[in-house]
């Protein structure tokens, strides 16, 4: 895998807060994997670690919110990539509001959008949520930069690694 790390060390991608809602339940975090994966239906992907309650909620979501945080929403991504949803209610932290099927909509993102679940796809230690959007909004004016991978490296997983 050291042969890889060659590769993937070059890699810098937005990084990107995952929101879902099912049964009752809301969670939310901070990913890193996620792409368009398709220009005719447009169509996005977001993986989700198989060991993160997100994931555990996605699985029952007919949809999930995606949302780009800039730079300076650093402590928003503190909360949702090194925090658990299994000891802490994110979302007490934050404002949001339910969008389009019961997605929680983070309200301060720099952009977001929700996306029907069409799509489940195994990809190793992470599934992927292929979605299709169908709201979608943005902050204004722009907050600066998008946070990338380089800028959360130090911000330490909060669901547990096995």
């Amino acid at each position: 895998m050291a042969d890889m790390d060659a590769f993937l060390g070059r890699l810098d991608p937005d990084m990107c807060v995952v929101t879902a809602a099912a049964g009752g339940e809301r969670a939310g975090c901070l990913v890193g994997f996620a792409s368009q994966c398709s220009l005719e239906p447009v169509r996005f992907v977001v993986w989700l670690s198989e060991v993160n309650r997100t994931y555990r909620v996605a699985r029952s979501a007919q949809v999930l919110a995606v949302h780009l945080l800039t730079r300076q929403q650093r402590p928003l991504a503190e909360l949702f990539g090194g925090e658990t949803g299994d000891r802490v209610d994110k979302f007490r932290q934050v404002r949001w509001r339910e969008g389009h099927g019961g997605a929680p909509v983070l309200e301060d993102a720099e952009a977001w959008f929700v996306g029907q679940v069409v799509r489940h796809a195994d990809g190793g230690d992470h599934v992927g949520f292929v979605l299709d959007p169908v709201e979608w909004g943005e902050r204004e004016p722009s907050g600066g930069p998008l946070l990338r991978l380089h800028d959360a490296r130090t911000i330490h997983a909060g669901h547990p690694v096995d």
